[in-house]
This record gives structure tokens, sequence and C-alpha cells, in this order.
């Protein structure tokens, strides 16, 4: 079993920063893929960014050039850096951890946080 935390989401004005984190505990942290995802009211959930265990990373092209994921194995822990925010970008961003191939789909992921809101006025 994985468990994953996420925190860092809040209320930020168009054009701002915010940096989410997610910290992992349970099996061995860096043998896993570790992706962001987000959820808006009334819509399926969308891939944002993964992070392999090799460190390669793919981004959704709608973040491509404003947000970053990275990843600290000796803290257990992912981010997800994201800049020049668009109120487009409102939503619950989960954390989700995956030993398989199935990287840019929630259905290839195992194990999901609780998520946290990220709200963009504009």
């Amino acid at each position: 079993q994985v468990q994953l935390v996420e925190s860092g989401g809040g209320l930020v004005q168009a054009g701002g920063s915010l940096r989410l984190s997610c910290a992992a505990s349970g099996r061995t942290f860096s043998n896993y893929n570790m992706g962001w995802f987000r959820q808006a009211p009334g819509k399926e959930r969308e891939f944002v960014a993964v992070i392999r265990w090799s460190y390669r990373t793919s981004y959704v092209d709608s973040v491509k050039g404003r947000f970053a994921i990275s990843r600290d194995n000796a803290k257990n822990t992912v981010y997800l850096e994201m800049n020049s925010l668009k109120p487009e970008d409102t939503a619950v961003y989960y954390c989700a951890a995956t030993q398989g191939r199935t990287t840019d789909t929630a259905g290839g992921y195992d194990y999901w946080g609780q998520g946290t809101q990220v709200t963009v006025s504009s």
C-alpha cells in the first residue's frame, strides 16, 4: 500500500503561482511513477503531469511551459510548481502513484491522495 497526502492548494489570482506537494508513505517511493491529475466540477478527471521513476516527465499541452513536476526521493515527495495560473486551472488536484506503464490516464494508477483544491480568480 502507498498512502498519498496532498497539500499546498488555495486561492490565487490569475497570473499567480502555487506549489503543490504530495507526501508518500508505504512502499519504496523511488520505484513509482508519480502523477498529478485534476478534476473540475462536472468534468472528468484530467491528466496534468507525470514524473517517472527515471525522472522523465510528461505534461498535458494546456500546462506546458507553466507547470513543472519534480520529485525528491529522499523526502518521499512529489511537487507540482504551477505558474501563470489561469481561471481554467481551477480544480481539485490529485496526486497518484503507479508502477505501470500507463501514466497519462487515471485508470493506470493504483493509489490516490484525497485531493487539494486550487481556485484561480480572474
